[in-house]
C-alpha cells in the first residue's frame, strides 16, 4: 500500500495593499479647483433660484427645497473624485466661501450652510469608511447633504415652521440632494474619468479597469 501525499499549494496572499488616505498635492489642487468652480456655479444658481422657486412656493409651501440640490453637488463630487477624509467637507465649504465672496442674498450665513451641507455628505462617505463610491453611496451622500440643508434652513430661516411645512421641505431637500447632488455627480465623475482627466485618481483607474 502506497501512501498518497497531497502536494502543498502555496498560500495565496489575499490581503490588499492598505489604502493611503493622506492627501497629496494633486488632491489639494483638484479639490480646490472643484470647490472654486462649484462656487461660480452656485453664484449662477443663486440668481436663478428666485424665479425658479416662485411657482413652487404657492403650489405647495416647502416644495422650493426641490431646488436645493443645485447647492449640494460640490461636496459629493469632491468626495467621489478625491476619495480622502475631509474631501466632501472641503469642496462644499470652499464653494460656499467663493459664493459668499462674490456676493449673494444670504451673506455670511452661506458659510454655515456650506459647513452643514459638506458635513452631511462627508458623514455618509465616512460611514462607508471612504472605501465605497458606487452610485448608491453617491445618492446617499447627496441625500445626507440634502437633510443637512433642510435642518440648517429650518433652524436659520424658517424657525417655528408648521410640521407640514417642515416635513415637505425636508423630503424635498433630501430628494433633490439624492438626484441632483448624488446621482448627477456620480454620472459627472464617470464622464470625467472616461476623458482621462482623472488618471491620477482611483476614479479614473476604475473606469480603465471596467473598459
Amino acid at each position: 500500500m502506497h501512501a498518497t501525499t497531497t502536494p502543498l499549494i502555496p498560500a495565496q496572499t489575499t490581503a490588499r495593499k492598505p489604502r493611503n488616505l493622506r492627501w497629496r498635492v494633486v488632491d489639494i489642487v483638484v479639490a480646490s479647483v472643484i470647490g472654486v468652480a462649484s462656487g461660480l456655479i452656485f453664484f449662477a444658481w443663486n440668481t436663478a433660484y428666485v424665479p425658479l422657486s416662485a411657482p413652487l412656493t404657492p403650489l405647495l409651501p416647502g416644495l422650493q427645497a426641490l431646488l436645493g440640490g443645485g447647492w449640494l453637488f460640490a461636496g459629493v463630487l469632491g468626495g467621489l473624485i478625491i476619495r480622502k477624509p475631509g474631501a466632501a467637507l472641503y469642496t462644499e465649504l470652499l464653494a460656499a466661501v467663493v459664493s459668499t465672496l462674490i456676493g449673494n442674498q444670504w451673506g455670511p450665513l452661506t458659510l454655515v450652510s456650506g459647513l452643514a451641507q459638506g458635513l452631511g455628505a462627508e458623514l455618509v462617505f465616512a460611514v462607508f469608511l471612504y472605501a465605497n463610491y458606487r452610485a448608491y453611496v453617491a445618492v446617499l451622500a447627496g441625500a445626507g447633504a440634502g437633510l443637512a440643508l433642510a435642518i440648517n434652513d429650518l433652524v436659520l430661516w424658517y424657525p417655528g415652521s408648521a410640521a407640514a411645512f417642515a416635513t415637505i421641505y425636508t423630503v424635498s431637500a433630501v430628494v433633490s440632494g439624492a438626484v441632483i447632488a448624488g446621482l448627477l455627480s456620480w454620472l459627472a465623475m464617470r464622464g470625467l474619468a472616461r476623458t482621462g482627466a482623472l488618471g491620477r485618481f482611483a476614479a479614473g483607474r476604475e473606469i480603465r479597469a471596467d473598459v
